[in-house]
């Protein structure tokens, strides 16, 4: 799944930059040339629209959603594993619903066959995004619901106090090797 993992976060990088610079082409074109392209607006609405839908799985891969967590943290550690095992089987639910439903949608853009308002593109193309970024959430749900039924350590949401501690302990161990350094005591 290696392959998954970098084709996805380089689609959310290069979605990224392009939407920032084709914003930047058209800021551009409008105020020091007086030209506007008139599709940017569309095309830049999409790829913010993929970006979204790729991103919401890449959220839940690296587990940077938040969420209300203070009933699951007083349970025990058993009680805890299935109250996240029942979410993780509801999300991949709800995932798949909407990825079915979302697949209906497509299928019904394609046969009524209307074009996007600026591009000269078939609208379903775009909107396959529903379908395929709403199964890749059911995959990473899956995921984790896989990594809990082995007893590995995984969980559904971020934890904010966990980031905030571990940041806090890297600025110490850099801070501490940058007053070794001026005190002399680092390496050379």
């Amino acid at each position: 799944m290696r392959w998954l993992e970098r084709l996805e976060e380089g689609l959310i990088a290069l979605l990224m930059a392009a939407m920032t610079l084709l914003t930047f082409a058209q800021v551009v074109a409008r105020y020091v040339f007086g030209y506007s392209y008139t599709w940017a607006l569309e095309a830049t609405g999409v790829m913010f629209a993929w970006l979204i839908f790729v991103g919401m799985a890449y959220g839940v891969r690296i587990g940077a959603h938040i969420g209300v967590d203070i009933v699951v943290r007083k349970l025990g550690a058993r009680a805890a594993r299935a109250a996240a095992l029942l979410a993780s089987a509801l999300c991949i639910a709800y995932a798949l619903i909407v990825a079915w439903g979302a697949t209906q949608y497509v299928v019904k853009i394609h046969d009524v066959g209307i074009l996007m308002q600026d591009l000269p593109v078939p609208s379903w193309i775009p909107r396959l995004v529903l379908p395929l970024g709403y199964a890749l959430l059911a995959l990473r749900f899956g995921q984790i619901g896989l990594r809990l039924l082995r007893g590995e350590r995984a969980s559904l949401l971020g934890d904010e106090a966990e980031d905030a501690l571990r940041h806090r302990d890297l600025a110490a161990e850099e801070a501490e090797e940058t007053g070794e350094a001026a005190r002399g005591g680092g390496t050379p």
